[in-house]
């Protein structure tokens, strides 16, 4: 059962921010870019390492450990060493509230 989870507020980011979140034991990211807001799963898929190190450029994260980049819409990886997406999760907006579905 998927349900929506109340994360942020509209304007809590900056563009090119991300937010750490820990819900139902899984690590996401929310991030803001391009005027987006997007959910990812905070660990690189290259090895066990936190995306929140790294930094967000034009809708891709960047790890920081081994440089791969990821595409914040899709997971999808970009460029070696990752060769496997992330986890990617819906995102709304209601009300100036930012939720994302778990």
């Amino acid at each position: 059962m998927t349900k929506f989870i109340e994360v942020a507020t509209i304007g809590e980011l900056a563009p090119d921010q991300m937010k750490r979140l820990n819900i139902a034991n899984k690590k996401i990211l929310l991030a803001y870019a391009n005027g987006q807001y997007y959910a990812v799963d905070e660990m690189c898929s290259h090895e066990d390492y936190s995306l929140y190190l790294g930094c967000i450029q034009d809708g891709k994260i960047k790890c920081s450990l081994h440089g791969s980049y990821f595409d914040l819409k899709t997971g999808t990886p970009l460029c070696e060493p990752a060769d496997e997406a992330i986890k990617t999760y819906p995102v709304k907006i209601e009300q100036n509230q930012i939720y994302i579905e778990i």
